[in-house]
């Protein structure tokens, strides 16, 4: 488990092949509870090469000194994260 929110991540490794690739993490809050915005990609198996990006929301608790994942959106596409932005706006304009 991780200690700081430097260590968390969303990369994921079986049998030496990054099957989950971070590229970017967003830290939007910080302390007991903390969420951060991941941009990663999934190894496809099938045509040997990383997928489309991807964007996960996740919110972590610190218990007993370390992070502990407390639950998770996933955002599965570029038109999707655009719908999100576009509504975000609209409601914070």
């Amino acid at each position: 488990m991780a200690e700081t929110i430097d260590e968390l991540t969303v990369e994921y490794s079986e049998d030496d092949l990054v099957t989950t690739k971070e590229l970017d993490k967003v830290v939007l809050t910080k302390g007991a509870w903390s969420t951060i915005l991941f941009r990663y990609q999934d190894w496809d198996r099938k045509k040997e090469e990383y997928g489309p990006e991807k964007y996960t929301i996740r919110r972590y608790q610190k218990r007993n000194g370390e992070y502990r994942q407390q639950s998770k959106f996933n955002i599965s596409s570029k038109d999707q994260a655009r719908q999100l932005i576009e509504a975000l706006q609209q409601w914070v304009d």
